[in-house]
C-alpha cells in the first residue's frame, strides 16, 4: 500500500502539488509536536531542558551586572538573572506580559518595564553592563537601526565594555527550511519574525551595527553570540 501510495505522489503531474501540500502539513504536524509536548511535560515545554538556552545566558552574567534584558516576555528569564547580578530591568512590549512579570516578580533588584524596546527611553535606569537578547531579534524589522540605538542611547557603564548577548534561530537549522523559502511556502518557526538568519545575513547585519563578536556558536538550530558594541 506504501509503494503504491508513493508511485501515485511521485507522478509528474501530482509531485509539485503532493509536495506543497505536505510541506504545509510537515509545518502544521511541528507545531502540533510542541502543543502537545507541553501538555505531556506538566504543561513545561521541553525544549528548556534540551535546550538549556537560560543556563547558556546565566553563565554569561557576572555578579556585578546590571542587566536590560529586551523582551522579557513573562520576566522568567530576568528572574533567574537577577538572582545572580547586580539588577536587571525586563522591557516587554506586551503589556499583559508586563503584568503578569510584575505578579510574579519578588525580587527587589528585577524592574520590569512596559514597551517598545525600539523607541523606549532608558535614560531613567542605572548604567547598563549587558543587554540580552533572547529570540527577540528575528522579530524586529530595522534589525541594525534597533543595535545602534541600544549602542547609542542606552546609558552604558563606563567601567565595562557594552556587552551583548544574543541568541536567533537561523533558516539553516536544516535543508527543509531553506528548500521551503526558495518554493514560496511558510518556512519560519513563528510567523511573526521578520527573519530568520543565515549566518551571513547575521555577520553582516551585526557588523553594521558596530558589534565585534567574541564568540560564536550554533546550537540546536539559534545562533548564540556573545558581541561587545
Amino acid at each position: 500500500m506504501k509503494s503504491v501510495l508513493l508511485r501515485f505522489l511521485m507522478h509528474p503531474l501530482l509531485a509539485p502539488t503532493a509536495m506543497r501540500v505536505i510541506m504545509r502539513l510537515h509545518n502544521n504536524l511541528y507545531h502540533l509536536c510542541g502543543i502537545l509536548a507541553v501538555r505531556v511535560n506538566g504543561e513545561i515545554h521541553p525544549k528548556h531542558r534540551i535546550l538549556r538556552y537560560k543556563e547558556w545566558f546565566l553563565d554569561r552574567i557576572e555578579q556585578s551586572d546590571v542587566v536590560l534584558d529586551v523582551g522579557s516576555n513573562t520576566g522568567l528569564m530576568s528572574i533567574l538573572m537577577s538572582q545572580k547580578c547586580r539588577y536587571v530591568y525586563g522591557i516587554e512590549i506586551d503589556p499583559s506580559l508586563a503584568n503578569k512579570a510584575r505578579e510574579i516578580c519578588q525580587n527587589t533588584n528585577l524592574e520590569i518595564l512596559t514597551g517598545d524596546a525600539t523607541e523606549y527611553d532608558f535614560k531613567l535606569c542605572m548604567p547598563i553592563t549587558c543587554v540580552t537578547l533572547s529570540n527577540v531579534l528575528e522579530h524586529i524589522e530595522n534589525r541594525v537601526d534597533f543595535l545602534k540605538r541600544i549602542i547609542s542611547v542606552v546609558v552604558w557603564s563606563e567601567s565595562t565594555p557594552k556587552k551583548f548577548l544574543i541568541r536567533l534561530p537561523t533558516i539553516e537549522r536544516d535543508w527543509l527550511s531553506v528548500y521551503k523559502k526558495e518554493v514560496g511556502i511558510e518556512y519560519r518557526l513563528d510567523h511573526t519574525h521578520a527573519i530568520e538568519h543565515t549566518r551571513k545575513q547575521l555577520l553582516d547585519e551585526l557588523d553594521q551595527a558596530g558589534l565585534q563578536i567574541e564568540s560564536f556558536e550554533t546550537r540546536f538550530g539559534e545562533y548564540y553570540l556573545v558581541c561587545y558594541g
